[in-house]
């Protein structure tokens, strides 16, 4: 089968590799769409994955072609989307319920080969079903969204909270809709990109700016403020506008050497919290049937499809900012 592989650090193939085949407990999906994340470009450049080569690609549904010997719940021609987290299921934090964060926490298409192909094999408890309504590439979405859902598992549930959200890109959209759907009463975006700012207002967020000092009405900060960037500056201005008893989500995905600064006096205070999400855990499924429902519209949040061939192509455009969700189609 044809395959996206990044093979070294800053270097990516398209190449031809074995088809791949079902454990007992596994099935082979036959890839509709891969969506590429900030994720993709950390393997890209030596820090997730700890052995290259790796075909890339966590976020994919497709259709189930093949069977494992023990697999009775799924069916050839059943269109799944996949989660790609692999837990341990026997480490401490795995027995304590954070499986997120697995001490040996694995993951298809970071650390095992993803859906940048053809075909892609995986568990089947990994698959959820898909309803005739869905489109099959359109699911590829129900990933990124898992992950925002469960960026809202770890905050306070409460009503007419003001958030801030620093980017507009796939995932900050994303958590505007989901702030939406909890009860914001006001919901304001800030990225230096005027054209995904656009979309944002399209989506309905309160206000947009390059920067929260143009945004006026917020004399007590923000109640909630989420960092959907990873960008070291975007995270130190953010830390700084959290009010009294607010609370800082670090969402986006940094680099390892990112760098911010607190002021433990300031916590202590005014009784704010910093917290972050990690990945996925128990919302993939919920992520579905929201998907299912109608939180996301994905004609407005996938902007380009690729041919697999152009995968490089794609994680450029990717890379520089350009579009919102974008999928490679094997």
């Amino acid at each position: 089968m044809r395959a996206a592989v990044i093979a070294d650090v800053g270097k990516v193939e398209l190449t031809t590799v074995d088809d791949p085949v079902p454990g007992p407990r596994d099935v082979v999906v036959d890839v509709a769409a891969c969506g590429l994340c900030g994720t993709d470009l950390h393997i890209l450049h030596g820090e997730f994955a700890p052995t290259l080569p790796v075909i890339p690609g966590h976020e994919f549904a497709g259709e189930v072609v093949a069977l494992g010997s023990e697999v009775d719940e799924l069916a050839v021609g059943d269109r799944v989307a996949v989660d790609p987290s692999l837990y341990c299921y026997g480490c401490h934090y795995c027995r304590n319920g954070h499986n997120n964060l697995c001490e040996r926490w694995q993951a298809i298409g970071v650390t095992q080969a993803g859906g940048a192909a053809e075909y892609a094999v995986v568990p089947a408890r990994n698959c959820v079903r898909l309803p005739e309504h869905v489109a099959t590439r359109d699911a590829a979405l129900i990933e990124p969204l898992s992950c925002a859902i469960r960026g809202y598992d770890v905050l306070r549930s409460q009503l007419a909270n003001r958030v801030l959200i620093y980017g507009s890109g796939t995932m900050g959209l994303m958590m505007l809709q989901l702030a939406k759907r909890t009860g914001a009463t006001s919901v304001d975006v800030v990225d230096i990109n005027p054209e995904r700012l656009k979309t944002a207002r399209e989506l309905g967020c309160t206000s947009t700016a390059g920067t929260p000092d143009e945004i006026d009405g917020r004399p007590y900060g923000w109640d909630l403020v989420v960092d959907a960037t990873g960008n070291a500056n975007a995270i130190q201005d953010g830390l700084n506008r959290v009010g009294k008893g607010g609370t800082f989500l670090q969402f986006g995905v940094s680099d390892y050497a990112a760098r911010a600064t607190i002021e433990p006096y300031k916590i202590y205070n005014q009784e704010i919290t910093i917290t972050g999400s990690m990945a996925v855990l128990h919302s993939y499924e919920r992520a579905a049937d929201l998907f299912a429902a109608g939180v996301l519209d994905p004609e407005i949040f996938i902007s380009d499809r690729f041919p697999l061939e152009e995968y490089a192509t794609a994680l450029d455009t990717f890379k520089a900012g350009i579009g919102r969700k974008i999928q490679v189609i094997p």
